[in-house]
C-alpha cells in the first residue's frame, strides 16, 4: 500500500507562509533581497580569503567552508519559495521534494559538525598558541571540512530513505519546503520509530557539536582570564565572539525544532523556526564575520582600492 501512494504521490503541494497575495508580493521582495544578500555576502567572504594570503589560516579557511556551505543551503529551498511567492499553484515533483530535503539536511547537518571544528580550531588557537600551527595544520583541516561534509550526507542519506519509505497520504505540506517534519506530517502510518530517529539524529548531529562547543569555550573562557593585560583579553575575546554569536543562533533554532517534545511542537511554530535557519541565519553570517573582524575589513577595503584603481 506504502509502494502505490507513493507511486501515486506524483507532486506536493505547499501552502506557504501566506495565501494573501499582497503579502505574498512583500514578501517576495523581502526575502529577495535577503536572498541576495546571503548569496553575494557568502561569496565575497570566499572571495576575499582567496584573493588575499593573509587569511590562509585555518580560522579562515573553515569559514570558507561555512560559507559555501550557508549557499548550498539557501539554495536548496529559497529560490523555489520565491518562485512560489508569485504564484498560485505551490507544487514541487515527488522527485524534486526528495532532493530538496536531502540537499538541506545534508547542508544543515554539516553545518553543525562545522561549527564544532570551528569551535576546536579556537580552542586550540587561545589555550595552546605556541603549538598551534603543528596541531592544526593544512591536512587536519582538509579531514576535518571531509568529515563534516561525509557526515552530514550520511546523515541526510540515512533519514531521506527512512522518511520517504513510510506511505504517504496526503499531498499538502504546511510549509514553504519539503522539510523533514513538515514531510512525516504527510504518512498515514504511526512514526513513533521516525520521531525517535530524528532524536537520535539530533542528538548525533545537534548534541554532540553543541557540547564540543561548550567545552571548548569553557576552556577558551578560563585561559583567557588567565591573561594579565586587560588588551590580550579583549583580543582573545574578540577572535571568538563572532563564531559564538553564529553557534548561538544555528544551534538555538536546531534545539528549538528537533529537540521539543512532539506535543509541544507546532506545524506554524517550526515553519517561522525553518525559516529564520534558511533564509536569516546564512544571510547574517557573512555580517557577523566580516563587521566583528579587522582583517576580512581591512582586505575587503584594499580590494575595493585595487579595483577603483584599475578602473
Amino acid at each position: 500500500m506504502g509502494r502505490e501512494n507513493q507511486t501515486w504521490m506524483s507532486e506536493f503541494l505547499f501552502l506557504g507562509l501566506s495565501s494573501c497575495w499582497e503579502t505574498q508580493v512583500s514578501l517576495f521582495v523581502l526575502f529577495l533581497a535577503m536572498y541576495l544578500v546571503t548569496v553575494l555576502g557568502n561569496f565575497l567572504i570566499i572571495l576575499l580569503i582567496r584573493l588575499d594570503s593573509r587569511l590562509n589560516t585555518p580560522m579562515y579557511f573553515f569559514l570558507s567552508v561555512l560559507s559555501f556551505v550557508d549557499i548550498c543551503y539557501t539554495n536548496s529551498t529559497v529560490p523555489q519559495m520565491l518562485i512560489h511567492f508569485l504564484s498560485a499553484r505551490k507544487s514541487i515533483p515527488f522527485h524534486s521534494c526528495v532532493l530538496q530535503l536531502f540537499i538541506s539536511l545534508a547542508m544543515g547537518s554539516t553545518e553543525f559538525f562545522l561549527l564544532g571544528a570551528m569551535a576546536y580550531d579556537r580552542y586550540v588557537a587561545v589555550c595552546h598558541p605556541l603549538h598551534y600551527t603543528v596541531i592544526v595544520h593544512g591536512g587536519l583541516c582538509l579531514g576535518l571540512a571531509a568529515g563534516c561534509l561525509v557526515a552530514g550526507f550520511m546523515n541526510s542519506l540515512m533519514q531521506t530513505i527512512i522518511i520517504f519509505q513510510l506511505p504517504l497520504c496526503r499531498k499538502v505540506v504546511n510549509h514553504f519546503a519539503c522539510e523533514m517534519l513538515a514531510v512525516l506530517r504527510l504518512t498515514c502510518v504511526d512514526i513513533s520509530f521516525n520521531r525517535a530517529m530524528v532524536a537520535v539524529s539530533g542528538f548525533l548531529v545537534i548534541m554532540l557539536p553543541c557540547f564540543l562547543v561548550l567545552f571548548s569555550y569553557g576552556r577558551i573562557v578560563a585561559a583567557i582570564l588567565r591573561i594579565r593585560s586587560a588588551q590580550g583579553r579583549r583580543k582573545a575575546f574578540g577572535t571568538c565572539t563572532s563564531h559564538l554569536t553564529v553557534v548561538s543562533m544555528c544551534f538555538g533554532t536546531a534545539i528549538f525544532t528537533y529537540l521539543r517534545p512532539a506535543a509541544g511542537s507546532s506545524a506554524e511554530q517550526e515553519k517561522m523556526v525553518a525559516l529564520f535557519y534558511a533564509v536569516v541565519t546564512p544571510m547574517l553570517n557573512p555580517l557577523i564575520y566580516s563587521l566583528r573582524n579587522k582583517e576580512v575589513i581591512s582586505t575587503f577595503r584594499r580590494a575595493l582600492g585595487k579595483f577603483s584603481q584599475k578602473g
